[in-house]
């Protein structure tokens, strides 16, 4: 892989670029007006541009480039600004200073809520298991811009993981994070996302077992939470309490745990 700027871009570009690429371990190049088609051709392998908007990442296995977009984050983080209701901070109970481990981070969308909750004085930490996803979101973390200061904030605090979540859960030690997080791509269809669908091809479709709740019980003090669609049967087959939504194609579930902490600390 290796990591170069788009075709007209100014020297301040091109040293991000640079610099992030030797932070990375991802050889830079300079583009010199060569196409996409030129570089794949020379590589073999993925291509990362780095324009002033968006960073892109090109592979021959895709017909179009995905990608990173904080999604539905900025006006959800807006709302809450406004002394609005965000459903998963609700079904959390995330406040400020608290811990926050994102078991499926994706394009990181509820890692970002999250992390802008928590503030300074808490912890996001988001694992992915599919390497590309997981290097995309980590560059659009570091180097996406916005208007909204206190979401900028909140992007770049977010400790991105590659990786998949129950090797990572079982090195954690108990009561780790007040909250553990999940929200696996759905078993069932949901109306197309242009955020979701370029993910597809490259996500990670783990199995959530009864193994992985079990430490992320262990791992979180608080809450275990649960995303999914709307007939899932992981709400059911997990033990999660649901909040079901009419309007939306997915609920929440959570597991409290506070009842348990005599339990724990046996």
């Amino acid at each position: 892989m290796i990591i170069t700027t788009g075709g007209k871009a100014r020297s301040h570009l091109r040293s991000r670029a640079r610099e992030l690429g030797m932070e990375l371990g991802i050889k830079y190049i300079e583009r010199s007006n060569q196409s996409i088609e030129k570089l794949l051709e020379m590589t073999g392998e993925g291509i990362v541009v780095v324009e002033k908007e968006r960073i892109k990442l090109y592979a021959q296995s895709d017909e179009d480039p995905i990608f990173f977009h904080p999604n539905s984050s900025m006006f959800r983080i807006k709302r809450l600004q406004k002394g609005e209701d965000d459903p998963l901070i609700r079904n959390t109970g995330l406040q400020e200073g608290m811990s926050f481990l994102d078991c499926t981070l994706g394009w990181a969308s509820d890692s970002i809520v999250a992390a802008y909750v928590v503030g300074e004085g808490g912890k996001v930490v988001g694992i992915e298991g599919s390497p590309t996803i997981s290097l995309l979101t980590k560059i659009g973390l570091k180097l996406y811009q916005h208007e909204n200061w206190n979401m900028v904030q909140a992007m770049r605090s977010i400790d991105v993981q590659e990786g998949n979540h129950l090797p990572y859960l079982e090195k954690l030690e108990t009561d780790s994070f007040d909250v553990v997080y999940f929200d696996p791509m759905f078993e069932e269809s949901i109306l197309s996302s242009d955020g979701i669908n370029p993910l597809k091809k490259h996500a990670i479709y783990e199995t959530m077992t009864e193994k992985g709740i079990e430490e992320a019980k262990r791992v979180a003090r608080k809450r275990v939470v649960l995303k999914d669609h709307w007939k899932s049967k992981r709400f059911e087959r997990f033990g999660f309490k649901v909040e079901k939504r009419k309007t939306s194609a997915f609920h929440f579930g959570h597991i409290d745990l506070v009842s348990d902490t005599s339990d724990k600390d046996c």
